[in-house]
C-alpha cells in the first residue's frame, strides 16, 4: 500500500517562501524512515538534516516539492486564505504524482482537522484517504520526512536569497535578524523587495512606523 506524507516549511515567515513537500513511500518500508532517525524537522538540527536529506529522497519511492514566492502569496492571499492555498498546492502535488497514494497523511493547518480534507478534495483529481491531522510530522514518519524536505530546502533557499540581499537572517518575525534587515531595506531603498511577504501583520507594522516616521519628519 502505497502512503503520502505531505508537511511545509516557510507558513508563518515575513520573507521568504512558502515550500510544501509530499513524500511517498510504501507502507511495508515506513520503519525503515524510523529507523534512519527521521522526525518532524523541528526536532532535529539544520546539519542533521541535511545529513538525512539525501538518504531519505533515496528510500522515498517518489516526491514532490511546490514552492511559493512571497510575491505569489500576496498575490493570492487578497482571495484565498492560506489554509486555502496550501490545501491548493497539497492537491497539486499529488496530482502531479506518477502513482497515486492509497492514503494521505497531512499535517493540518485548520483549526478543525476535517475541514483541511475537505479544501484539498475541492482540487484533487483522484480519490484518496485523507488523514489531516494536527502534529502529524510528530506522528507519523512519512510526514516527517516530508517535513525534512520541506525545511531543508527552504533553509537552502534563505541561503541563496542572502547571496543578493545579505544577511536576512530566518525570515520569521520573531528573528531580530529579520525585522533589522527589513528595517534597514526600507531605510535605504523606501520599498521592500519581492522577497518579503507585504501582506503579513509583521509586514505591515514595519511599513506603518516607517510613514509614520516620514510624516513627522516632513
Amino acid at each position: 500500500m502505497l502512503i503520502a506524507g505531505i508537511d511545509e516549511a516557510g507558513r508563518g515567515p515575513c520573507v521568504g517562501p512558502l515550500v510544501m513537500a509530499v513524500a511517498c513511500i510504501e507502507k511495508k518500508h515506513e520503519q525503515e524512515l524510523v529507523d534512519l532517525g527521521v522526525k518532524d524537522s523541528k526536532l532535529l538540527t539544520a546539519a542533521r538534516r541535511e545529513e538525512l536529506f539525501p538518504k531519505i529522497l533515496g528510500m522515498l519511492s517518489e516526491h514532490c516539492v511546490a514552492t511559493t514566492t512571497a510575491k505569489e502569496l500576496d498575490a493570492l492571499m487578497p482571495r484565498k486564505s492560506l489554509n486555502e492555498i496550501e490545501a491548493m498546492k497539497a492537491a497539486e502535488m499529488l496530482n502531479s504524482l506518477k502513482k497515486k497514494p492509497e492514503i494521505v497523511f497531512v499535517d493540518c493547518p485548520d483549526v478543525l482537522e476535517k475541514n483541511f480534507a475537505q479544501r484539498m478534495r475541492k482540487y484533487l483529481s483522484f480519490d484518496t484517504i485523507i488523514r489531516s491531522e494536527h502534529k502529524a510530522d510528530f506522528n507519523y514518519p512519512v510526514v516527517g520526512a516530508a517535513s525534512i524536505v520541506a525545511k531543508v530546502l527552504r533553509d537552502r533557499e534563505i541561503l541563496e536569497l542572502e547571496k543578493s540581499f545579505g544577511k536576512i537572517g530566518s525570515g520569521y518575525p520573531h528573528d531580530e535578524a529579520t525585522i533589522t534587515f527589513l528595517k534597514n531595506y526600507l531605510q535605504l531603498y523606501n520599498d521592500l523587495p519581492d522577497i518579503v511577504r507585504k501582506n503579513w501583520l509583521t509586514t505591515q507594522n514595519i511599513l506603518d512606523e516607517r510613514f509614520q516616521k516620514k510624516i513627522l519628519q516632513w
